[in-house]
């Protein structure tokens, strides 16, 4: 039989990613600088070339499984377009769009050490960030599924095409607000009474407090549990005494040290060790994030010992 070979229409690729990134064709008409009409053209001329449907039309527009793997497709394309822009500057560029990295990464590490990277990544890039926040024992099933190119990630399994490098270990700390010690522990503090009070958790996946008790009491998690899928709400809740949870330790060293949070007994602290993994494409913005991100991963997060 023979093979049928299709050759990539880039414009009309980058229309689809454009409409699947911004959510609808009117905002992916105002980036592209065309008319809605004219990217909407654009979108089913490539359908119809390719004999499959690329966009869900909707609010917003989701792409299907074709049209996800294309939109990855353009963005890895754009990336390496950048590296040859300051050779082709006298002949003109590739395209007029913004090249776009997407990563996962975890809400507890965006909150506190990532920032860093981010900021030091961005000042000598003019590569755009497009950050997607999920647990860190889901983010490298983003990267092995190609919807991103790198991900802060709790699991070391190695992924085919990608690479993995050891990060450090996020500190967790168990605390309570002084007001919520005093109404659910007055007469003193025991795992018992700690599975009977209220505790805080993130999402259906957070399992950081059935962990530390399960190690600091060999009990299992208790019943009254707020579901804050916030690392800043998380944090409020338990200075408002709302309940009792796992905090990064980066983010409550001062409200311990002040006395508005309180350890929890016995002083048991855990840690998540987190990694980057990312895709071996041979991008300069990509090796640059990467270089960013184990910078800040050295100053803010607890190292192995060497």
């Amino acid at each position: 039989m023979k093979q049928r070979f299709i050759m990539l229409d880039y414009p009309s690729l980058s229309a689809v990613a454009t409409v699947i990134r911004e959510g609808s064709f009117e905002r992916a008409a105002a980036v592209l600088g065309h008319t809605p009409s004219a990217v909407s053209q654009r979108v089913r001329g490539l359908e119809e070339r390719l004999g499959a449907i690329l966009i869900h039309r909707g609010q917003p527009c989701r792409p299907t499984e074709l049209g996800r793997k294309l939109c990855d497709h353009v963005d890895r394309v754009r990336l390496l377009e950048v590296d040859l822009e300051p050779t082709l500057a006298d002949v003109g560029h590739f395209s007029d769009s913004i090249a776009t990295m997407r990563i996962a990464v975890n809400a507890d590490s965006m909150a506190t050490w990532f920032v860093d990277a981010v900021a030091a990544f961005t000042s000598q890039s003019a590569v755009a960030l497009d950050l997607m926040l999920d647990d860190e024992e889901q983010t490298a099933n983003r990267v092995r599924s190609g919807e991103v190119l790198a991900a802060v990630s709790a699991n070391p399994a190695p992924i085919p095409g990608c690479k993995t490098l050891e990060l450090g270990s996020l500190t967790y700390v168990a605390c309570a607000s002084p007001n919520f010690m005093d109404r659910h522990f007055a007469g003193g503090f025991s795992g018992d009474k700690l599975i009977a009070s209220p505790s805080l958790r993130f999402d259906r996946r957070d399992g950081l407090q059935a962990r530390w008790l399960q190690d600091a009491f060999q009990v299992e998690a208790g019943k009254m549990v707020h579901w804050v899928p916030s690392t800043q709400g998380f944090l409020d809740l338990g200075l408002s005494g709302v309940g009792w949870g796992m905090h990064p330790m980066h983010l409550v060293a001062e409200h311990l040290n002040s006395g508005r949070l309180i350890e929890l007994p016995p002083g048991m602290r855990i840690g998540v060790t987190l990694y980057w993994t990312f895709a071996r494409l041979h991008a300069d913005a990509l090796i640059s994030l990467t270089r960013a991100v184990l910078g800040a991963a050295t100053k803010g997060l607890q190292q192995p010992p060497i």
